[in-house]
């Protein structure tokens, strides 16, 4: 019965989540029309002036942009169906081709930081939480309160400015290297970006552990294993600790979804060639097939993301799978 249960919650989660895509591909198909300039103008430049009547029309037939409006929609929806996601003229690309390529760098770089966040939120929550109203997490809370102010961009140009001008430490002044192909310099070039978005993440991380810890450890199971005679440490991670990993899980999932779009002002100051990265250039090129399927695709990640986040609830918390 909770087998079912569980099969037709996710199968309502899928279809909501099948809404989400359709509305997201509307909403940014139409904001890419709403922009002022076209994509012949955007990617000639001051050449497009040039164009006769003539040359304008035969490049509007060849991208699709004589036709109305809705028939553009349907004919990238259906295109997309079929595996095609457009062609991109700046670099002479299929866009499924760019996504394949600039997603693992993206991908990689969220990861990165999600594991960096949640070393450094997660017990610095629980200790502060220890402890409330102490130094300790007052000290916390200064941290927490930091991750969430500093922006990304100043966090950024201030630790390759310090490291490249006093040690010499900056190895994204080369070209980017893969995973696989150098692993050392990989490592190397996703070491500050990492830590400037694992520190804007761990903020969030660590108020939501600190809130959670808080109020389990006020609840009555936890007096009863007090009096059970159960140690401090037992209580803490079996607990405590275990019942705080839902919230836990809430917010880092919501953050690994929020990276895989949000990176693009890191990736271009650390000259990442990530998915984020890709959506700015084509924005600026106008290049409607490359930003309208990246975006889409990162919305599908994101309804991924989400959607495994509700499968782990039932997994870590048995009250919510007999719900």
């Amino acid at each position: 019965m909770i087998h079912r249960l569980f099969a037709n919650r996710i199968f309502r989660r899928i279809l909501a989540s099948l809404g989400t895509l359709l509305g997201v591909a509307i909403v940014v198909f139409v904001m890419l029309r709403a922009i002022p300039g076209d994509q012949i103008t955007a990617g000639l430049g001051t050449e497009a002036a040039a164009l006769t009547p003539d040359q304008r029309a035969a490049l509007e037939a060849y991208y699709g942009l004589d036709k109305p409006l809705v028939v553009q929609f349907f004919s990238w929806l259906g295109n997309i169906f079929t595996g095609n996601l457009g062609f991109s003229a700046r670099s002479q690309m299929g866009v499924g081709a760019m996504i394949a390529q600039s997603l693992p760098v993206t991908l990689e770089l969220a990861i990165f930081s999600i594991v960096l966040a949640l070393v450094v939120g997660v017990p610095l929550g629980m200790m502060s939480a220890s402890k409330p109203d102490s130094a300790r997490d007052a000290a916390g809370q200064v941290v927490g309160l930091a991750g969430l102010s500093i922006p990304a961009f100043l966090l950024a140009t201030a630790l390759v400015s310090l490291l490249s001008s006093a040690f010499g430490f900056n190895p994204n002044g080369q070209a980017y290297a893969g995973l696989f192909t150098n692993p050392a310099l990989n490592l190397k070039q996703m070491l500050l970006p990492s830590v400037v978005l694992g520190f804007g993440i761990a903020a969030p991380i660590m108020r939501t552990t600190r809130t959670a810890v808080l109020e389990i450890r006020s609840q009555d199971f936890i007096r009863t294993a007090k009096a059970k005679g159960v140690g401090p440490r037992r209580i803490q991670l079996k607990h405590v600790l275990r019942n705080a990993l839902v919230p836990i899980t809430t917010m880092t999932g919501l953050q690994f979804g929020y990276l895989l779009g949000g990176a693009v002002v890191v990736e271009q100051i650390f000259s990442l060639p990530g998915i984020g990265r890709q959506v700015l250039l084509g924005i600026q090129q106008k290049e409607y097939a490359v930003v309208q399927s990246t975006v889409l695709m990162i919305a599908l990640f994101f309804v991924i993301v989400n959607l495994l986040t509700d499968i782990l609830y039932r997994i870590i918390d048995p009250r919510v799978r007999a719900e």
